[in-house]
C-alpha cells in the first residue's frame, strides 16, 4: 500500500504496478493490511483514476467484517472519500 500511495502522492501515471498490486492482493488477500493500509491502498487507486473494482469490493468486505474500531479517523474519512469519488457502493 505505502508504494502506490507513494505514486499517487507523487502523481506517477503507473497503470501497470497498479494492476500488478491489485492482482497480488486479491491473491494473497488482505489478513495482513492493518487499517491504516486499507485505507491507503484505496486511497492511492481512487487518486490515481484506476478502477479496481473487485479490490475495492474486497476492501469493503474486509472492514465489514472487521469492523471500524480500528480506523482511526484520518483513515476512515480518506476511505469513505475514496468509495464515494469511485462510486463504490458497500451497502
Amino acid at each position: 500500500s505505502n508504494m502506490v500511495w507513494a505514486f499517487a502522492t507523487a502523481g506517477v501515471r503507473a497503470d501497470a504496478l497498479y494492476g500488478t498490486v491489485a492482482e497480488e492482493v486479491q491473491r494473497r488477500g488482505l489478513g495482513d493490511f492493518n487499517s491504516q493500509a486499507l485505507s491507503n491502498m484505496v486511497w492511492a487507486f481512487v487518486t490515481a483514476g484506476v478502477r479496481a473494482d473487485a479490490l475495492y469490493g474486497a476492501v469493503a468486505e474486509a472492514v465489514q467484517h472487521r469492523g471500524l474500531r480500528d480506523f482511526k479517523p484520518q483513515n476512515l474519512s480518506n476511505m469513505v472519500w475514496a468509495f464515494a469519488t469511485a462510486g463504490v457502493r458497500a451497502d
